[in-house]
């Protein structure tokens, strides 16, 4: 009996399992009673529930799957890379001249607009400078004129040589004619002279014995041997008449020669001469357009003064201030465009095979709170960001390694003006560019 007691205290619980659960079950009378008749109920439930648990499982699987599969499928449209940020060229303002700076106009952070006055050079030095170069102008234009004004001088005092030169080759070949013919008179003039010699000695000698004999008187003999003596003597002065005559012949004729040189080398030279002269106009045009340029430069260095903003955008890394003398190239300021601005992405080289230039891309911009901007494809690299490097790889050693190598994607802006109007996008900016490769 004590042991039935002990089994039926035992037995008024009852462990059953369904589904997984455990259920106390309470035996005996009153209450336990239904709950034992329940049993068998809850027994042939218990498949239907784990088979209707199985099939939401199943469910959810294959829901799942499919989601993942369009979700990769979603994901071979497009292309990202998170290396990617904005880029611009940014615009090193510096002096084109040498002076002491009057005034600086903006501040660091500053927006400006193109073309307007950020600061200025004290223009007095520059100002002494274009009159001097004025002033060497007006010299070398004078030096122009005079210089073009000798060229019709020149020729025509060249066609005078000329000219006169062959007058005095005829006037010489005259005056050789001329003493040609005195030559020959004086020639003529010796013949009578010694015909009268002759004359004269034979009359002195007809009168000789006469005068001996006291035929004649002596006075007419003396006047025959003065006659005789003069006859002589004018033989002896048209023969040097003669020779003198000879001898304007000769110089007649070298002065023909000297003429005929004379005129040959004006000929020559003539030309020559006018070609220097223009040779010399050239020289004296080619200094006035030096002392031009000279001065135009001298305007331009005036202008320099004056230093304008070459491009809109922010002010930055100002490092000039009123009173600062400046040297030719030293830089002021940094200036960062606004406007014209791109994304430069670091694709992986794997991502490449797709990405075509002209292809849509959509732009989040971190700093702007993911803010979307269109764009497009504008041109890929033309050589990897490690090749590029300062310091590229050097990969012939036997402990190379693979790398996935990035390289450089340009994308521009398809309408930056409406998307950022108020001109919030830096360069440096970080983006994250999506790049629809299959529509």
């Amino acid at each position: 009996m004590a042991d039935q007691d002990q089994n039926t205290s035992g037995g008024q619980e009852q462990t059953a399992q369904i589904s997984g659960t455990v259920k106390i079950v309470p035996q005996g009378g009153g209450e336990g009673a239904a709950p034992q008749q329940g049993k068998g109920q809850e027994l042939e439930e218990a498949p239907e529930k784990k088979s209707k648990r199985k099939g939401i499982a199943l469910v959810v699987v294959v829901v799942l799957v499919v989601l993942a599969g369009l979700f990769y499928w979603h994901s071979t449209f497009t292309e990202d890379t998170d290396d990617a940020q904005v880029d611009g060229d940014l615009y090193q303002v510096s002096s084109r001249v040498a002076g002491q700076v009057l005034h600086v106009y903006v501040e660091d952070n500053q927006p400006v607009d193109k073309g307007q006055l950020i600061a200025e050079i004290d223009p007095r030095d520059l100002e002494v400078a274009l009159a001097q170069e004025q002033a060497n102008l007006a010299n070398a234009q004078a030096e122009y004129e005079q210089a073009r004004s000798n060229v019709p001088i020149t020729a025509v005092n060249v066609r005078t040589s000329v000219s006169t030169s062959g007058s005095d080759v005829l006037g010489t070949q005259a005056s050789v004619l001329q003493a040609q013919q005195q030559e020959q008179a004086a020639t003529a003039r010796i013949a009578q002279a010694k015909a009268n010699a002759v004359k004269a000695q034979s009359d002195v000698d007809r009168y000789t014995p006469l005068v001996q004999k006291d035929v004649i008187s002596k006075q007419q003999y003396d006047a025959a041997v003065a006659a005789a003596e003069a006859a002589q003597a004018a033989v002896v002065e048209a023969q040097r008449n003669e020779s003198a005559q000879r001898e304007m012949v000769r110089v007649a004729q070298q002065k023909v020669a000297s003429s005929k040189d004379q005129e040959q080398q004006n000929k020559q030279n003539g030309p020559e001469q006018i070609k220097v002269q223009q040779a010399r106009e050239a020289a004296a045009a080619a200094a006035v357009q030096q002392a031009q340029a000279k001065v135009d430069q001298a305007k331009l260095n005036l202008g320099y003064t004056k230093i304008v903003a070459p491009i809109a955008g922010i002010v930055n890394k100002k490092n000039v201030s009123a009173g600062a003398n400046l040297s030719v190239g030293q830089d002021l300021m940094t200036i960062v465009p606004v406007n014209h601005l791109w994304v430069t992405a670091n694709f992986k080289e794997t991502q490449l095979s797709q990405i075509k230039p002209q292809q849509e891309v959509i732009l989040k911009v971190d700093a702007l709170g993911g803010r979307k901007f269109h764009g497009y494809i504008s041109q890929i690299g033309g050589a990897t960001g490690s090749r590029l490097s300062l310091f590229p790889p050097e990969n012939a050693t036997g402990n190379y390694v693979k790398v996935v190598q990035r390289i450089p994607v340009r994308i521009n802006f398809t309408n930056l003006e409406e998307e950022d109007k108020n001109h919030e996008l830096r360069p440096g900016m970080s983006v994250t560019p999506d790049v629809t490769v299959k529509k």
